[in-house]
């Protein structure tokens, strides 16, 4: 008997899913309500949730692999700086991942189930190698910057964790509650707050200039010592 599911429309339901429960809702048995199936027909295209999360963690990345390699002016890494490459492959992971609830959790820690991320990376790398970077420190300021910026979304999103409601606020992240709880006793913390939980765009535009200043200090052709 053919199977009425394919992987790829477990995936897009998956997915889709994903943004009405969050990740803790998603179930292998509300993926199989969705599509109308019992549970374990699921379990001819995935033998348990993890194989499901890295598939979903991929497919994310097929649709963002455009994005991440073209930056905010669609030239491509060839046609500009390396810092100028780094910073709009971060801005568009984290664009990409915002858009699905709790996408941060879903990408970080998955296995790609295909070379989808070889091609992006492969371009990224060149542009650094290009600039002077050996492989092995292109390797390490990618890897520095993502790491960054995936776990800044997984933040993000436990601050604002509807998609597209950035009004939206966890109300464990209300500032005014956690300056009166924490201000007395601890008044630096309590600032911090703002700080850590408020602008959370304007954080990570400042974290991101935070990383290639320490890139071009510490790896590459301008490196200091």
């Amino acid at each position: 008997m053919v199977s009425r599911i394919d992987r790829k429309k477990v995936v897009d339901t998956a997915l889709r899913l994903l943004n009405e429960v969050g990740l803790d809702g998603l179930t292998l048995r509300a993926i199989a309500k969705e599509l109308n199936v019992q549970a374990p027909a699921l379990y001819w295209h995935f033998k348990n949730k993890q194989e499901l999360l890295d598939e979903m963690a991929t497919e994310m990345f097929r649709r963002m692999a455009g994005p991440v390699v073209a930056g905010e002016s669609g030239a491509g890494p060839h046609d500009s700086t390396w810092q100028k490459t780094l910073v709009s492959a971060c801005r568009a992971i984290r664009r990409e991942l915002l858009g699905y609830r709790d996408g941060g959790k879903v990408f970080s820690g998955t296995r790609m189930t295909d070379d989808s991320a070889a091609g992006p990376l492969d371009a990224l790398m060149r542009c650094l190698t290009d600039a002077g970077f050996t492989p092995g420190e292109a390797a390490r300021a990618w890897w520095t910057a993502y790491n960054y910026t995936v776990g800044l979304v997984i933040e993000e999103q436990s601050v604002h964790p509807v998609p597209g409601r950035r009004a939206t606020r966890d109300p464990a992240y209300d500032q005014a509650e956690r300056e009166r709880r924490l201000g007395p006793d601890y008044p630096l913390a309590a600032q911090a707050g703002e700080e850590l939980f408020g602008d959370i765009e304007q954080g990570f535009e400042a974290g991101l200039r935070i990383i290639v200043a320490g890139i071009t200090a510490t790896l590459g052709p301008d490196a200091e010592g």
